[in-house]
């Protein structure tokens, strides 16, 4: 999402109701936390970081990709800010991605995810997302080449009700299927679940979850509806929370074991008030499924660790 798309519009009131509640009784009042900036990146080349994961071969790293326009690449950071690996993904474009996640592929290893999702404009019948396996790391201190990945796996989708702006995805750690969730300067948006099993060479429709709708919020140095566009999500690695970050907030669900999301989205979330940056839009946990972690996009980009 660029800076000028993010201009559009005027103030919008939020006035829906999500599952019986009306926007406005979610939570004003966050729970307590503590945002600590752990790193600024050393690479500027990671200028639009639009997504970030921990990694699941290496949890001492995190892949992150640049927003629409920049190389098909993903690139691997350490907790001190220095990037690991830049991997090219074989036969891809970025049109505009916004968020990479973690799975597993056909085998039960790790597969990365890479979301080929934005439409700020409502304007492609389908959108895409890339498969590739899990690079594994450069050393620590080595110089870092560029390396390309094998052939990916290209997985079309289209939505069963018209067309979608999303910058969040997200797949859940123990079903691994696939979602996304959607973003609306209004605070309007919609979680909608991949198929499975995921079949290539076909646009698959999606299946629609939940229904969301995120509330205006009054926070200095944001203005109100920069809490209504959801800009990442994120399960937790153990399945039982799923957070939400908007330009203001972060939003949390806890999920009870085998829940259906359709019933625990009914629940009212926790907000979380991260530190300002000019624009989160990569959220992801730790191996502890409590600490989150964000980074933003403009240069220069951090890396925040968010512990409550």
């Amino acid at each position: 999402m660029n800076a000028a798309t993010l201009q559009l519009g005027l103030f919008l009131a939020v006035s829906t109701v999500v599952w019986g509640q009306s926007a406005s009784s979610w939570p004003e009042k966050p729970v307590p936390s503590t945002s600590e900036r752990v790193a600024i990146l050393e690479d500027k080349r990671i200028k639009e970081s639009s997504g970030l994961i921990q990694g699941r071969r290496d949890p001492s790293i995190f892949w992150t990709v640049n927003d629409s326009g920049g190389e098909p690449c993903v690139f691997a950071i350490d907790h001190s800010g220095k990037t690991r690996a830049k991997v090219r993904v074989r036969e891809a474009a970025n049109f505009d991605w916004e968020d990479l996640t973690l799975g597993k592929d056909d085998q039960g290893s790790p597969a990365l995810f890479i979301g080929d999702i934005g439409d700020n404009f409502q304007m492609r019948p389908t959108i895409q997302v890339y498969q590739i396996p899990e690079p594994g790391i450069v050393a620590t201190g080595k110089p870092v080449a560029e390396t390309e990945s094998p052939a990916s796996h290209i997985w079309r989708a289209n939505y069963p009700d018209g067309k979608h702006n999303a910058e969040s995805l997200l797949i859940h750690p123990q079903t691994n299927r696939l979602y996304i969730l959607t973003k609306s300067e209004d605070g309007k948006s919609a979680l909608y679940a991949f198929p499975q099993p995921l079949q290539e060479k076909v646009s698959m429709p999606l299946e629609k979850i939940a229904d969301l709708s995120f509330p205006t919020l009054i926070r200095p140095g944001k203005r109100p509806h920069d809490n209504c566009m959801a800009t990442a999500a994120c399960f937790s690695p153990d399945g039982g929370r799923l957070v939400v970050a908007t330009y203001s907030s972060l939003y949390e669900w806890k999920l009870a074991k085998d829940q259906p999301l359709t019933v625990a989205l009914k629940q009212t979330p926790t907000r979380i008030e991260p530190q300002l940056v000019p624009q989160v839009e990569g959220v992801c946990y730790d191996a502890d499924s409590q600490t989150l972690w964000f980074t933003s996009e403009r240069l220069p980009t951090p890396l925040f660790r968010v512990t409550r």
